[in-house]
């Protein structure tokens, strides 16, 4: 579980940068198909801390 967090956490660094047209036209095309993430990529962030809990919880039983 303590990949899929990272890798939460890298998209959504990847939809913030999207968002704020930083990444050329990768993030036009992110932003067609994710848009909702897009707009809001704190929804992917918080995604990767459940990921990040539900891991330390599973790794301690």
């Amino acid at each position: 579980m303590f990949f899929v967090a990272a890798v939460l956490t890298i998209l959504s660094g990847l939809f913030y940068a999207a968002s704020r047209h930083e990444i050329g036209s990768l993030g036009v095309a992110m932003c067609q198909y994710g848009s909702p993430f897009c707009d809001n990529p704190l929804l992917v962030l918080v995604a990767a801390g459940l990921a990040a809990c539900w891991g330390a919880f599973v790794s301690v039983r």
